[in-house]
């Protein structure tokens, strides 16, 4: 079966366990346990070493049935999240979700039926990529905010161009689509064994906060051929301690669009579950502040080697807001080269009214100078309308940007009339702008002259709270400054 027939064949199992109240998510993460299980049985079979302790092995599992079966995979999933390595990270924190054991059995032998180790690397990353992305449709579970739309992803590693001998990082690196991408990028240029081995082991790392997501980018990356003993992914909070001498030559991320940054805490005198603000003080920061988004910039700046890029999407609240926004945006004019902004359309993520942004920006070292000399806009937004069903968002849609960007040689960028969308500003322009606002946009809008192609009115209801909160966060933050002093 091609790759695609197989996804629509796993895939239509889950509307089975859906109605046992098995949401797409959990189906995704055991189909990702039962599938490495059923490979490291194959290679064992071909006669190599695995990691699977031979009483947790999936011969185990296809013969039995009934309770014995879910006592036996669960005893599996307990145990192997306690090994090392690769192993320890898919299985970390395993749960069986699958409470039938007629349905759990049925799963297994339809998994059973395949070869997965025979089939090349590309074909099967096709297949859990297909899976990955049918659980990012799944709205209402969540999903989506882990996935990035490909055709953008594609785009920004072109431009990027990442060297087979980078270390290439994700602070945020949901299911693994931009370390996917980076690594195929990579491999096309990797001429030496040693380069080869270096994609294999050391050229990816990735980090989430949220375990279940942890697993799946372990896993895809498995799938694709990727990591050796030791695992490139882990699962902590990426903006919990300060960036140490261990730097990265290229970071591609898409942090969560959350604004904040909060911890749950059980009151003491109430003993009710409560949401506490969880402010990041770090001396590696321009600015303190809970806005998940602000900081993930500022993290991903120090993770830089000198002369390191990076390629962040961000939502439009980075590029306006005042106070931390502003403070941050002033020291990435100064300290980095924040060369491009691409503006991108509405539609095209899963979250719904989501207005997002790539900004590309080179680390620089210390100097009396600004280093960002000129900021080249493209907007992708402006009177450009996006669906995920009716105009899905394809790789050529980019293909104007990328001849824009020029990444062969950034000092041959042009403004031109013919690209109307394309347009530079300078250092002084940026900074005389109030509060340093990168929000800018000069095409006319059409749908302000016709009332018909208005946004939606959740849309604009939800883009009118976005920006009070964003506010009332920046005066609590001023509140608690005050309160301490």
């Amino acid at each position: 079966m091609s790759a695609s027939e197989i996804v629509n064949k796993v895939w239509n199992y889950a509307h089975v366990l859906r109605d046992d109240g098995v949401g797409y998510g959990d189906y995704v993460e055991q189909i990702t346990y039962l599938i490495f299980l059923k490979m490291a049985d194959e290679r064992e079979t071909a006669g190599q070493q695995v990691q699977v302790p031979n009483k947790y092995a999936w011969s185990k599992l296809v013969k039995l049935d009934g309770d014995d079966l879910e006592l036996q995979y669960r005893h599996t999933l307990e145990n192997l999240g306690k090994q090392g390595g690769m192993l320890g990270t898919i299985f970390r924190k395993a749960q069986n979700k699958i409470q039938d054991p007629a349905k759990l059995e049925r799963l297994i032998k339809m998994i059973d039926k395949e070869q997965w180790s025979t089939l090349p690397s590309d074909v099967k990353g096709d297949i859990y990529e297909g899976l990955l992305e049918r659980n990012a449709q799944d709205v209402k579970g969540g999903a989506g905010q882990y996935f990035t739309p490909r055709p953008l992803i594609q785009a920004i590693v072109e431009v990027m161009q990442p060297k087979p001998t980078d270390t290439v990082a994700d602070p945020a690196c949901g299911t693994g689509g931009f370390l996917l991408a980076a690594h195929n990028y990579m491999a096309q240029h990797a001429t030496s064994k040693k380069e080869q081995r270096h994609l294999k082991e050391s050229a990816l790392r990735g980090n989430d906060i949220v375990d279940s997501v942890v697993r799946l980018c372990a896993m895809n990356l498995y799938l694709h051929g990727i990591g050796g003993e030791e695992c490139p992914i882990s699962a902590n909070d990426a903006l919990a301690k300060e960036v140490g001498d261990d730097k990265v030559d290229m970071v591609l991320a898409n942090p969560p669009f959350g604004k904040k940054s909060s911890i749950t805490v059980i009151n003491e005198k109430s003993g009710k579950k409560e949401q506490e603000k969880l402010i990041y003080e770090r001396e590696d920061f321009w600015a303190t502040t809970s806005n998940k988004q602000l900081n993930f910039v500022q993290h991903i700046a120090n993770m830089l080697k000198i002369d390191g890029k990076a390629a962040v999407v961000v939502p439009d609240n980075v590029l306006f807001e005042g106070g931390a926004g502003e403070t941050v945006r002033k020291n990435l004019l100064e300290r980095t080269d924040l060369h491009t902004l691409l503006r991108l359309p509405t539609g095209i993520f899963y979250a719904q009214g989501v207005k997002a942004n790539v900004i590309f920006f080179d680390a620089k070292p210390a100097s009396k100078t600004a280093w960002t000399k000129k900021l080249w806009i493209y907007d992708f937004r402006t009177n450009v309308h996006m669906t995920l069903k009716t105009k899905k968002l394809v790789k050529s849609d980019f293909d104007e940007f990328i001849q824009c960007y020029q990444a062969d040689d950034r000092s041959k960028r042009r403004e031109t009339d013919k690209v109307e969308r394309w347009k530079s500003f300078t250092y002084d322009e940026l900074t005389a702008r109030d509060k340093t606002n990168l929000d800018i946009f000069w095409l006319k809008d059409e749908s302000l002259e016709d009332t018909d192609n208005l946004p939606p009115p959740d849309v604009l209801a939800t883009e009118i709270v976005e920006q009070l909160e964003s506010a009332l966060d920046e005066f609590r933050l001023v509140e608690d400054i005050l309160n301490k002093d």
